[in-house]
């Protein structure tokens, strides 16, 4: 819906009609569209969502927006939000909130649900168990099937997701049971004849960027987590993981951008705030090109006595820095699926020596044969060459070992990617040219 037509229809007061819209509206569409509200507009809509689905809404909010509503809402209202958010969420918005906003949330909710949440946020940040919700469907080995769908019916409304269930004796995980094997299954069947006992599962502390991608792997839609004696604590749903691998995502584009990464949106963050995260990455790669401008005047004889040398300095350059960001690019999404390891090093090293000799090759002939037609100097055409074999396989090189070795020490790959591989790679480029140059020439 249009926000003009929905403020107007605010300001005239015609209630009954926002509501009617808001009614038959997606939850995600409706956080979507109240993000362009202000804040005393903000208010007024969100009390007009019909009460089952603003739970929904607040949830797909950004964090700004659900501390907007935090302030504005009364402890009745907020009481009633907490009560239909699942916990997961709720520890989300309490990781994002100011202090005294956090407080009179826990103050809105219950003694159990308080003791639940302080349990949750007391997980390592990046850990399964600070994305994990308690809320799952529970089933003991011995109920039948008819009982075990009676359950369900029961208390499905108040958890996160019915379509795996949960075989527990004594909070220990004997088995997972779908939602389709129990509408497919007689009455009279016990669940423990037929739950699978073969899980998949992650621990409190496993990493929440591995638990997206078991999720992914194994094509789950939501992962058991056992705490250190092996007892079911919670379960990561797919949503949640989703979450994960777009934050692990956009974290990684930032860095490799040489950004500092935000949690916030682009329109979120100020300018200032934008610059300070740019400036620190732009210093350094200026004062890095340093280096290059050094190794450059070494060779000011060379440039005296045949200048035509300096204008294919920039070709080399941009070649080497681009040869360097392709193999970067593919090594560090290969890192973050899991599919390069660093087990994988002289494979991944011979393969790219193998394409960084094709493309060298071809790239040389191709500016070979322009420049011998161009100026007619065979031995120009030559240096050029020879230069470009050198510099695509050095820059290729680079461009896959970097990431790799970054990984194996405990950096994150994206901050060997393109601004920092450009820079390298410009440096060794200019030594690999003057090099054959100065051979070729007898300078």
């Amino acid at each position: 819906m249009n926000k003009d037509i929905f403020v107007k229809l605010l300001q005239e007061r015609r209630y009954k009609s926002v509501k009617d819209v808001l009614d038959v509206m997606n939850a995600v569409d409706i956080a979507s569209l109240l993000g362009e509200f202000d804040d005393k507009e903000l208010a007024l809509a969100f009390r007009l969502i019909p009460k089952e689905k603003a739970a929904d809404v607040f949830a797909n909010m950004e964090s700004s927006l659900q501390s907007v509503l935090v302030e504005a809402l009364s402890e009745k209202e907020l009481k009633e939000i907490l009560n239909d958010l699942y916990m997961d969420d709720t520890v989300d918005l309490l990781e994002e909130l100011p202090a005294n906003l956090v407080t009179r949330i826990l103050d809105a909710s219950g003694p159990k649900e308080r003791e639940t949440i302080n349990k949750l946020l007391n997980y390592p940040e990046d850990s399964a168990g600070s994305i994990m919700t308690t809320e799952y469907v529970d089933l003991k080995p011995y109920l039948t099937v008819g009982q075990a769908l009676a359950h369900i019916k029961k208390t499905g409304i108040h958890k996160e997701t019915i379509y795996t269930c949960y075989v527990i004796q004594q909070r220990k995980l004997l088995g997972i049971v779908s939602a389709k094997d129990l509408m497919t299954t007689d009455d009279n069947v016990l669940i423990e004849d037929i739950m699978e006992t073969e899980i998949i599962s992650v621990s409190t502390l496993t990493d929440k960027e591995d638990v997206a991608h078991q999720l992914r792997k194994y094509d789950l839609l939501a992962l058991p987590v056992l705490d250190t004696d092996g007892l079911l604590v919670g379960i990561v749903t797919f949503d949640d993981a989703m979450d994960v691998m777009v934050e692990e995502a956009t974290e990684d584009i930032t860095k490799m951008a040489a950004v500092s990464p935000s949690e916030k949106t682009y329109f979120e963050v100020s300018a200032w705030e934008h610059a300070k995260r740019r400036i620190p990455w732009l210093l350094v790669l200026m004062f890095s090109s340093i280096i290059t401008g050094t190794i450059i005047t070494r060779y000011e004889d060379a440039f005296a006595a045949i200048p035509l040398l300096v204008s294919f300095i920039p070709m080399l350059m941009d070649t080497g820095g681009n040869c360097g960001s392709q193999s970067s690019t593919l090594i560090i999404r290969g890192i973050a699926l899991n599919q390069v390891t660093f087990h994988d090093f002289f494979r991944v090293i011979w393969k790219e020596f193998r394409v960084s000799l094709i493309v060298g090759v071809v790239l040389a002939v191709s500016n070979g044969l322009r420049i011998y037609l161009t100026y007619q100097r065979a031995g120009m055409a030559v240096v050029i060459a020879l230069s470009l074999v050198a510099t695509v396989i050095s820059a290729k090189l680079l461009g896959c070992i970097l990431p790799m070795c970054a990984k194996k020490i405990g950096l994150d790959p994206a901050l060997m990617a393109s601004p920092l591989i450009t820079t390298i790679v410009d440096a060794s480029s200019i030594i690999i040219y003057f090099f054959i140059a100065t051979k070729v020439f007898h300078l």
